[in-house]
């Protein structure tokens, strides 16, 4: 997040463990969900229309919610991809 300078207003440690019911409140207050797996990336909607596949694509193999996880206004992005960060971030 520091090579492109991005603010960071804050930070959850890993030993807070946010799973699905954490997802799913946070996903709630979205419009828009990006979630990179690799080079897979998955778009769906948040707020009223927030769906289980939407809320399993933002956890891990544990059931803890994955890191990266980013709020940037209304979008919410969880995971890294190097491309969309570029993209939404810039390059």
């Amino acid at each position: 997040m520091e090579a492109r300078n991005i603010d960071i207003k804050e930070t959850v440690p890993a030993s807070r463990k946010l799973q699905a019911e954490d997802s799913k409140e946070l996903l709630l207050s979205a419009s828009k969900l990006i979630t990179l797996k690799g080079k897979k990336v998955s778009l769906f909607k948040g707020g009223k229309e927030t769906t289980d596949d939407a809320v399993a694509s933002m956890l891990g193999p544990t059931g803890n919610m994955r890191a990266p996880t980013i709020r940037m206004g209304k979008t919410l992005i969880v995971g890294f991809n190097e491309d969309v960060f570029a993209e939404q971030f810039g390059a």
